[in-house]
């Protein structure tokens, strides 16, 4: 853990204008790029909660960047299922080591590269239906480990969203799991006062990266976000899976 107060902030605000900078553009990969100098600066104790309040700001930076091209009801049926799911795996998450579902999630990611492709190419399309189921799913798990974004890119690809609409959408829905994880560490005791003015602090830096990120993207070709997002996958996959055997 970092000794000095000041350097511990400036690692933190300098990699998370970074991480909100990427994140912004494929719609995940800022925890895998933050967590690290959380851990460094705060100590790992203190990085999940603290990444919790971070997902917030993230998410409604990506909100209010691409406000007119969220689906709503693509975003309302991901948190129909989600909201219970996090919460529930909020708890779990204070009572169970999160190893072997850090190791089944990054095997998932790595498969999911070819299979969001495989996916693509045959033109399938998810409906609200399987949003809500996958929102259950994936809010459970989000309330396990630190972060689930990967998983929730091939769910919002394979209902027909790219660029602007993916991001806003998808950060839509994942507000509301995170705010679920958030209200049940602080009903449980794991999220106090200086946990998040540490959170506040930090996601500052990730929404304005998230904010210059838009410039970014409405440059960007549809096939250059397609292979940035399996470049995120790839790099979450073996982030969670090193961690997990570690």
């Amino acid at each position: 853990m970092a000794t000095d107060p000041i350097l511990s902030y400036a690692l933190v605000l300098f990699i998370g204008t970074i991480a909100g900078l990427v994140s912004g553009i494929v719609g995940t990969g800022a925890t895998v790029i933050l967590l690290p100098a959380l851990t460094l600066s705060f100590g790992p104790k203190s990085a999940i909660p603290i990444m919790a309040i971070v997902a917030m700001m993230s998410n409604f930076a990506k909100i209010t960047a691409w406000w007119r091209e969220i689906d709503w009801r693509a975003a309302g049926a991901y948190a129909l299922g989600g909201i219970p799911g996090a919460a529930l795996g909020a708890r779990t998450m204070l009572l169970l080591p999160p190893h072997i579902v850090d190791l089944s999630l990054g095997v998932f990611f790595l498969v999911m590269i070819p299979g969001r492709r495989w996916l693509a190419a045959r033109s399938y399309k998810i409906g609200p239906v399987f949003l809500a189921a996958a929102g259950l799913v994936v809010g459970f798990l989000t309330g396990i480990v630190v972060s689930t974004g990967p998983i929730s890119v091939p769910i919002f690809t394979s209902y027909g969203l790219v660029k602007g609409a993916f991001i806003a959408t998808e950060a839509a829905a994942s507000i509301a799991l995170y705010i679920s994880k958030a209200i049940t560490f602080r009903a449980f005791g794991a999220l106090p006062t200086d946990i998040i003015v540490q959170g506040v602090i930090t996601g500052s830096s990730v929404m304005a990266g998230t904010y210059v990120s838009k410039l970014l993207l409405e440059r960007i070709s549809v096939v250059h976000f397609q292979r940035l997002l399996d470049i995120v996958m790839l790099i979450s996959g073996i982030s969670l899976i090193v961690a997990a055997l570690r």
